[in-house]
């Protein structure tokens, strides 16, 4: 029997939440790490397994040897903690694992998908994804049609369920799929991705959700109910955003979808002979979508990721992050001078535990530096790799700002306003983390000249301190750590 295990056990046990640096006042802290939306840290226990995997590491795909059958086994264990970890009947959905996030996997099925209903040339893309669910439609697909969202710009809200249906009746019988994500990269506002598949499925359309900013969070069930018609076809999600960075990213997608067609990679591995006048594609999943040697170790990572959250149970997860959002959320929206952006009811507009927001008067670059270099406090700033999301929440202040727009110099004069700062949690945000950035926002407000002396505009909307320099290498220099590993092996002198 699988042995339970509590929230309070396991939140503590990740590799870098006691890493200290010094600031630019003089004061060395450990640091407050909110940028999990983009990363997440390591997973100690996880990280422990796949390094044990190490002592017998081997190739995948052969019985008869020790270390090969333990990797094998090892590696069908991760694809078994995907499905199960979704919720997904494995006879009837696969897992494979491709790249180093959802990016490789989202590209293969817009392909796929392209490739297996040519006459359906439509697709739907939500206007909140993240570039890496955009992009590949659009470049793969006949045409790409962007649903709009609930309310207005700076407050929106989810997917519009209304204008989603209308768009498949305009399009009937083109539309071969909608492309969602489950949760925003930038505001965490959750889509309701299962009442999508019905619209979807009703007009014989499929439905590809990008879950990369919701597993980590939230339980998301292949279906909500058990039924069919609410039954998601396709979720990919990164494991560098599931406590195991270094992982694949990973696809639980129906088998009929991908089945008697080739896959979109040939190589090793996924043929079950070949020819000097051809090959024999494989029919076993997920053999025939992995060509090529896999990353065993990362996806072995992912999987004891996956195994611990369902011992833990999503639903503690999920109870414990949106005690920690609603309080963020709150004092942000007490604060004058503070923006947080999308709808802010979460009751009519569910989110999970990412907030953008803006200090008024001050460029998000400058709030970003601020907030790391005298308060330790890493956020994020820009658009996340969601500019069309992030340009409409912004809409109504570029258009306020005093510039003229049809300049030569118009990118350039928009750059430090054009983004937001973002602070995303994690299974080890902690009330002190959420107050040591409140703490940071109230000094930067009142303050704000104070601050902005200290520091010079950048590329990119990005700010530097005048005086203050902490370069990479000197906080961690690949080549010095190796020379102390070689040392306490006492091989440094053998190296010339």
């Amino acid at each position: 029997m699988r042995k339970s295990i509590s929230i309070h056990s396991v939140r503590r046990d990740f590799i870098g939440l006691d890493t200290d640096y010094r600031l630019a006042d003089g004061r060395a802290t450990p640091r407050r790490y909110l940028d999990s939306a983009a990363s997440t840290l390591t997973l100690r226990p996880a990280k422990q397994v796949a390094d044990e995997l190490l002592c017998h590491y081997a190739n995948t795909h052969s019985e008869l040897h020790f270390s090969a059958r333990i990797a094998s086994h090892a590696y069908d264990w991760a694809h078994a903690q995907a499905l199960t970890f979704v919720q997904a009947n494995p006879e009837r959905y696969t897992a494979f694992f491709a790249g180093s996030g959802c990016t490789a996997a989202l590209n293969r099925l817009a392909r796929a998908l392209a490739a297996r209903r040519p006459e359906r040339d439509v697709v739907l893309v939500s206007l909140m994804e993240h570039h890496a669910n955009d992009l590949p439609h659009r470049k793969h697909a006949g045409q790409v049609i962007h649903v709009p969202l609930t309310g207005q710009a700076p407050t929106l809200g989810a997917v519009d369920l209304v204008e989603t249906e209308r768009l498949l009746e305009q399009y009937a019988g083109r539309v071969n799929y909608v492309a969602v994500a489950a949760a925003s990269n930038v505001t965490g506002i959750v889509n309701p991705v299962h009442d999508i598949a019905a619209l979807a499925h009703a007009h014989g359309t499929w439905v590809v959700v990008d879950a990369s900013q919701h597993l980590a969070h939230a339980a998301l069930p292949i279906s909500d109910t058990g039924t069919a018609e609410r039954e998601l076809d396709a979720v990919v999600f990164s494991g560098h955003k599931l406590y195991a960075p270094g992982s694949p990213g990973a696809a639980v997608v129906k088998q009929i979808l991908l089945e008697d067609h080739e896959p979109d990679e040939v190589g090793g591995g996924m043929v079950d002979d070949v020819y000097l006048s051809g090959y024999r594609i494989s029919a076993r999943f997920p053999d025939r979508e992995e060509a090529g040697t896999p990353d065993i170790v990362g996806a072995v990572q992912l999987g004891a990721v996956l195994n611990v959250l369902q011992r833990i149970g999503m639903e503690p997860i999920h109870t414990a992050e949106q005690a920690l959002l609603r309080r963020l959320l709150g004092e942000l929206s007490a604060i004058s001078g503070v923006r947080v952006y999308g709808d802010l009811d979460l009751e009519r507009t569910p989110r999970l535990g990412t907030v953008a927001f803006n200090l008024a008067g001050l460029e998000h670059g400058l709030v970003a530096a601020v907030l790391n270099d005298y308060h330790n406090v890493a956020v994020r700033n820009g658009c996340f790799c969601a500019h069309p999301y992030v340009r409409e929440l912004l809409k109504p202040e570029l258009w306020a700002l005093d510039l003229d727009l049809d300049t030569n110099d118009a990118a350039t004069l928009l750059e430090p306003w054009q983004g937001m700062v973002r602070a995303s949690f994690g299974l080890y945000t902690r009330e002190d983390d959420v107050e040591a950035l409140l703490a940071g926002i109230h000094d930067l407000l009142a303050r704000p000249d104070h601050y902005r002396a200290l520091y010079a505009p950048v590329a990119d909307g990005n700010f530097v301190h005048r005086t203050f320099q902490a370069p990479a290498e000197s906080l961690f220099d690949p080549e010095a750590a190796l020379d102390r590993a070689l040392a306490r092996l006492g091989t440094t002198g053998n190296m010339l």
